[in-house]
């Protein structure tokens, strides 16, 4: 058992293309805050995610129109002591993460889920909690953030064939 604060918590969800998915809502409660990377699709996707935790997001290629235009591109988010920088594809990355002392570089785009680590900093990609893409899993991802180093889990989230559109 540790000493003082318990981790923070983390959800991560990515291009949900308009789509709030129950099951995705369910695999993020509990968290303390809820990042979203980009192709959110609708500005109620926003509101429902608001309902789980505070909010964090970015605008991915296909956010467009009135409601997307406040929604930054790319951020920068303390949480506890940790930095995480947030953008849609990471393949538009600005920044040397490590030398800009940040521990999550947070991105979508790719649909893909996947956590790797290079040069001391975490690299995650949630997945599509949105519309199924090919045989791409739909996903989404906790981090938590304590006392050590930040640790990401992606969630397969268990959605039935053709399932439709819900919020």
């Amino acid at each position: 058992m540790t000493q003082g604060r318990a981790p923070l918590r983390v959800g991560v969800i990515s291009d949900t293309h308009g789509l709030v998915r129950p099951e995705a809502l369910r695999a993020l409660r509990g968290v303390d805050l809820v990042v979203h990377a980009g192709d959110i699709g609708a500005p109620d996707v926003l509101e429902a995610l608001r309902e789980v935790a505070p909010v964090v997001a970015v605008r991915g290629n296909n956010d467009r129109g009135t409601w997307a235009r406040a929604i930054p591109e790319r951020v920068t988010h303390t949480v506890g002591k940790h930095r995480l920088h947030v953008l849609h594809d990471v393949k538009e990355l600005a920044l040397d993460p490590a030398a800009a002392g940040v521990d999550v570089v947070i991105a979508g785009h790719s649909h893909k889920p996947s956590t790797v680590e290079r040069d001391g900093v975490l690299f995650l990609n949630p997945g599509s909690a949105g519309p199924r893409r090919f045989t791409l899993p739909i996903s989404v991802a906790t981090l938590t953030l304590g006392g050590g180093r930040p640790r990401a889990r992606l969630i397969t989230l268990d959605v039935a064939p053709g399932a439709g559109r819900t919020g």
